[in-house]
């Protein structure tokens, strides 16, 4: 079921977040990220780093990174995060459905890639990487302003770096 955009406000001010995003089928994914980095910096980001890769299959072997940086670098308590590892890593990307089964292979190698570097990493990877039947499905998704699949990753990394953040301050 199709969620609509929320117009209630998510405040964030300080911290890094990441967008990976495949260049192929540009025109849904670049739609993506434009309401991804909208969404961020609606809420108050300042530091909003992209990385784009060729297609949804190279996404985890760059969000491992981004997170294993997150890892080897010990984050501050304060500031305003600008030399900080990713508070979350947005993986945007569209895959569209074909004769044969390789797009579900992709979609399926993905997503338990994602799952993995998420928990082995301790930081919020959002996957917003889809299989699609239908451009028409794709367009919904991916242009509407209604409900714009970008926008709703975005939302979602900021409640988990929050989330994150309060387990690490002993909060929750």
């Amino acid at each position: 079921m199709l969620r609509t955009i929320s117009d209630k406000k998510i405040r964030r001010t300080d911290g890094v977040f990441a967008i990976v995003a495949s260049r192929y089928n540009s025109k849904y994914v670049d739609a993506m990220v434009r309401s991804a980095r909208a969404e961020l910096q609606r809420a108050g980001v300042r530091k909003i780093r992209v990385v784009r890769v060729p297609g949804a299959f190279e996404i985890p072997a760059v969000a491992a990174r981004l997170a294993a940086e997150s890892r080897s670098r010990p984050l501050p308590t304060s500031g305003a995060g600008l030399g900080r590892a990713p508070g979350a890593i947005i993986c945007l990307g569209v895959i569209f459905q074909g004769q044969t089964s390789h797009a579900q292979h992709i979609g399926w190698g993905v997503t338990h890639a994602l799952a993995q570097i998420q928990v082995q990493h301790h930081v919020p990877v959002i996957h917003a990487v889809f299989v699609f039947e239908k451009e028409e499905h794709a367009r919904v998704r991916c242009l509407g302003k209604k409900h714009n699949r970008g926008n709703e990753a975005a939302r979602t990394a900021l409640e988990m770096a929050r989330v994150m953040e309060e387990l690490d301050s002993g909060k929750a």
